[in-house]
């Protein structure tokens, strides 16, 4: 080291000491992000085998990617309260504990397992869902986009990993599509002795915190719950029922789970280049109907030519990536400050997962009824051309604080204060 920068950083001990906590800070949040959908996306290629092992319904089958979403709905709401009592560190922290909890009991080979687990699941990532857009907003205010994008992107990748290795771990480890679905406990554990240098430096809450309310009342937060919700609804319904489509259509179940795989690292890819997308453009409201339009087409793709199963994969994966990145920074960028930002992601998450956890059980129900894939994936493109609609609203403007304040500068693209 040379003197010069001997001296510099003698001088700015602290300035160093922030450095260092803000970089643990950003892996630590990269890590939760990485648990937040391997566990639900890896049980799609598998669910063939778990309704043939466990005698379920389809319906009931659908259970599996519902369930989470309900835990979602039922919690979200409750996440700003318990982080004003406990403090969003602490509180993210048990969500962690939680999560491998329900991961350990998912190994259980009985249905009560399974299904017990999963709930404990949802539960877990409905708290890292609400608090990771709060927590980048109050701590890196003037980079949400970036960060937004970098712990969507970590997020997607890890869920395609999951989906892309369900059916050859199945295949190949003890415990078959047990194993598959229990190994993801290792990166749980990471996340929570990660995690646990926050815990020791846990903030309390702020009085503006603890008394803040949802916006009920905000037509732009109604807009932005709604694309939160209808993107939710078609990733769940496609990563539960895309493996059977392709099958229908005559592809292997190991293939159909490689094209889920293709579907979410198109997505991942995707998500990379929604930063670079907004430089140009004044909001939002272009790219995300830009996107939702995408999304209809590979939907419309599946209805009339299922047999292209790659190309359709690749289709959603595009719009889909794009529409994921775009909902989560809709819980920053539409925000004034970090409060509005967790009182936002609460309400957008809680009634946009209500409406998501319906998908999976409808598209399920559908096929039953019907006999055919025709009627479910209809219903996905009735989803779709709501998402265009809303993403018209949910592209532009800023919350205002429940007591009524006008925020005096807004947030751009970038997420930075101009």
């Amino acid at each position: 080291m040379s003197k010069e920068r001997f001296i510099q950083f003698s001088l700015h001990p602290r300035r160093s000491a922030r450095r260092s906590g803000g970089a643990l800070l950003v892996w630590g949040l990269l890590v939760v992000a990485a648990n937040l959908r391997p566990s639900l996306t890896g049980v799609g290629p598998l669910l063939d085998r778990v309704q043939a092992d466990l005698e379920l319904a389809p319906a009931v089958a659908g259970l599996l990617s519902t369930l989470p979403l309900l835990a979602f709905a039922v919690m979200s709401p409750m996440v700003p309260r318990l982080a004003a009592r406990w403090g969003p560190e602490r509180l993210l922290w048990g969500a962690l504990v939680v999560l491998t909890l329900g991961i350990a009991i998912r190994w259980v080979p009985a249905a009560i397992g399974l299904f017990a687990g999963t709930v404990l699941i949802g539960a877990g990532v409905a708290v890292g869902n609400v608090l990771l857009p709060s927590l980048i907003k109050r701590d890196f205010p003037a980079r949400v986009g970036l960060l937004t994008s970098a712990y969507a992107t970590v997020m997607g990748a890890v869920a395609a990993v999951a989906s892309g290795v369900a059916v050859p771990v199945s295949q190949v480890a003890p415990g078959g599509w047990h194993t598959a679905l229990g190994c993801w406990i290792v990166l749980a554990l990471a996340a929570v002795v990660l995690w646990l240098p926050q815990v020791r430096t846990s903030r309390p809450a702020s009085e503006a915190i603890r008394r803040h309310r949802l916006p009920w009342d905000s037509a732009l937060a109604w807009a932005v719950t709604a694309f939160m919700g209808l993107q939710s609804l078609g990733f769940y319904v496609v990563v539960t029922w895309l493996p059977q489509v392709f099958q229908a259509s005559g592809v292997s179940a190991e293939a159909a789970g490689w094209l889920l795989f293709v579907f979410q690292a198109v997505a991942v890819s995707t998500s990379l280049a929604v930063p670079a997308a907004l430089r140009w453009a004044r909001d939002q409201r272009a790219v995300a109907v830009t996107s939702s339009v995408v999304l209809l087409v590979g939907y419309l793709g599946l209805l009339l030519t299922p047999g292209w199963a790659l190309l359709w994969s690749v289709v959603l994966g595009l719009g889909g990536g794009a529409c994921l990145v775009l909902a989560l920074a809709f819980l920053s960028l539409r925000a004034q400050d970090a409060t509005v930002a967790g009182a936002l992601s609460a309400m957008a998450q809680s009634i946009g997962y209500l409406l998501a956890a319906a998908g999976p059980v409808i598209f399920g129900l559908l096929r039953t009824v019907s006999a055919g894939w025709q009627a479910p994936i209809a219903l996905l493109c009735v989803a779709a051309v709501g998402q265009v609609i809303v993403a018209m609203m949910a592209g532009r403007g800023t919350v205002p604080s429940a007591d009524g304040r006008v925020p005096g500068r807004d947030v751009d693209v970038h997420g930075m204060v101009p």
